[in-house]
């Protein structure tokens, strides 16, 4: 429940962000109008009435010293009026309201926090190494390989980005001896988490085509995916690979790993680098460590020797806080009711007006 009222609180603040008053429209002015025009007509009516009646001596007024009259208030005793202008605030908040309104097809620029993150997952053969785990979920059978033990990472820091203030633009990209892009850019979390499911079944990993690992390619299939979205002018952008590391070429169809890695950074592409090998700690002699970590962090970016769980757990937090930016989107609109957020804030104001009045004993003081 917690989580669900902070979802919808984020997505109420998103959307005062980028509204425009201008864009506004109504389907029922007239209405909201009307009863607006009742509500102060029974408010005068209910003022007439007590001003005409006869009332008792001595059961409506209190009498007090004229000598308080003569006192001078200080300006902090018309703070006790704050709870009813707190639900005065609330009236024209609740009349947009009840006038209906939306927003018609709209283009805008907006800025989100967030990133346009790349997913890159190693499906090389030999990710079928073992990987530990206790924290991060294993497979069925309580088998845990480096592969599935990636898979579980990216979906960890998937979900984490998720219960973040971000809207990030992510794309999956799964890599062996050639790299395929499963899932574009998108800004739907839960669909990239479906596809992380679907390349981390076993069956999915043993027919994978290419077992060799060429980190290289999919470095150049991520830098073509950030251009063909047309990415590569835009900050925001962030390269993460998950890869057990073992990968000696320096050289890729005739074209130097200083080549590759000069295109992500042209494009302004940082790479970062978990490198995902059990028990083999950084600058272990069975892994070219110094050949990535060199070349990573040229981009900008940064490798890391995540030789068990906790260190890869580590590593995902430390980006998690990196990829802390903002992006700026074009955003189509579509019509789109407006209802909820004029709504909320209506109530917003009665209940914080209702609550002080009741509950804070200055607000309930003579001024």
């Amino acid at each position: 429940m917690p989580d669900t009222l902070r979802a919808l609180a984020a997505d109420l603040l998103g959307d005062w962000r980028v509204l425009r008053f201008s864009d506004l429209q109504f389907w029922h002015r007239s209405e909201a109008r009307l009863l607006l025009v009742a509500l102060a007509l029974a408010a005068l009516l209910v003022l007439i009435v007590r001003l005409v009646l006869p009332r008792r001596g001595g059961r409506y007024s209190v009498a007090v010293p004229a000598v308080i009259g003569s006192i001078p208030r200080a300006l902090s005793a018309h703070l006790t009026h704050l709870p009813l202008l707190l639900a005065l605030a609330g009236l024209p908040l609740l009349a947009v309201a009840l006038a209906d309104p939306f927003t018609a097809l709209v283009r805008r620029e907006a800025t989100y926090p967030g990133r346009r993150i790349c997913l890159m997952i190693d499906a090389s053969n030999s990710m079928s190494s073992p990987f530990k785990t206790s924290v991060l979920p294993q497979r069925a059978d309580g088998e845990s390989n480096a592969f599935v033990t990636t898979v579980a990472a990216a979906e960890r820091f998937v979900q984490m980005r998720m219960s973040g203030p971000y809207r990030d633009l992510l794309a999956l990209v799964e890599f062996g001896a050639d790299a395929y892009v499963v899932t574009p850019f998108t800004n739907d979390y839960d669909n990239i988490l479906v596809s992380l499911s679907l390349i981390g079944e076993p069956h999915e990993f043993a027919t994978f085509p290419d077992q060799r690992t060429l980190i290289a390619r999919g470095i150049e299939e991520a830098v073509a995916l950030f251009k063909a979205f047309n990415y590569l002018d835009a900050s925001g952008n962030l390269l993460l690979i998950f890869s057990d590391g073992e990968d000696t070429n320096a050289m890729i169809d005739g074209r130097s790993l200083d080549d590759i890695i000069s295109g992500a950074i042209d494009a302004g592409v940082p790479v970062y680098l978990v490198r995902t090998n059990y028990n083999k700690a950084e600058g272990d002699p069975a892994v070219p460590d110094k050949l990535w970590r060199d070349a990573v962090q040229k981009t900008g970016g940064k490798f890391f020797a995540a030789s068990d769980e906790r260190t890869l757990l580590a590593a995902i937090n430390e980006i998690d806080k990196v990829a802390a930016g903002s992006i700026q989107l074009t955003e189509y609109g579509t019509q789109r009711p407006r209802f909820p957020l004029f709504a909320a804030a209506a109530a917003l104001c009665f209940a914080l007006g209702a609550l002080s009045k009741l509950t804070v004993p200055y607000f309930q003081r003579y001024p």
